[in-house]
């Protein structure tokens, strides 16, 4: 194995390592509002392209639900969490205990309790990266959508400016006894932000 494949599997350790992190501080946060046991499994990290993450949930025109928010800081960034409408309802009712009403709208307390867990898992999942970056990296109050995937992308570079070419794609499923809920987590870094990462965690970039 050349230098260059050892530091990409490095960087990637790295990155699950933060993933693992931050899903066990979003289980006990989440226990913790919820009153319940919740788990996370494992979760899986890779990179991608920009332009491969609406494939990711289905295709541009699938239709999803999205917290999103701006990361600041030392690496600013944007953070999106994604589901289907489907799996967010079974979130809500299997793990937050809702009533669900219908299935292609969301009341406005299904709508709070979404964006507290939102904010929950973004707050989680940034903390664990600022701690083994040693950066400052603060999540802005989150805001939801329900729409197609690549109009939520579309809005989110409209909202936020210009957004970096690759993302970190976490995995993420809770698990409350027999009940298991999916979804998505895609960070998504400025220009140059990625290398502050990876320079803060003592892993070049690139190789030369």
């Amino acid at each position: 194995m050349d230098l260059f494949n050892h530091m990409e599997e490095f960087k990637m350790d790295v990155l699950k390592e933060v993933g693992n992190i931050g899903a066990g501080n979003a289980a006990t946060a989440l226990s913790r509002l919820l009153n319940k046991p919740i788990d996370m499994a494992v979760p899986k990290v890779q990179m991608l392209p920009f332009e491969a993450i609406s494939e990711q949930v289905g295709g541009a025109e699938q239709v999803v639900l999205a917290i999103f928010l701006r990361v600041e800081g030392d690496a600013p960034g944007n953070l999106f969490f994604i589901q289907s409408p489907e799996a967010a309802k079974k979130l809500l009712h299997r793990l937050a205990g809702f009533e669900v009403e219908g299935e292609d709208s969301f009341s406005e307390m299904e709508w709070s309790a979404l964006s507290e867990i939102g904010n929950i898992l973004a707050g989680s999942y940034l903390s664990s990266l600022a701690d083994f970056t040693s950066l400052q990296m603060t999540p802005t109050v989150p805001a939801l959508a329900l729409d197609m995937a690549g109009a939520i992308l579309s809005y989110g570079l409209l909202q936020f400016g210009e957004m970096g070419d690759s993302a970190l794609l976490i995995d993420t499923t809770f698990i409350e006894g027999q009940h298991e809920v999916e979804g998505q987590f895609f960070l998504i870094p400025d220009p140059e932000s990625f290398a502050k990462i990876f320079a803060a965690l003592g892993v070049p970039l690139e190789h030369d």
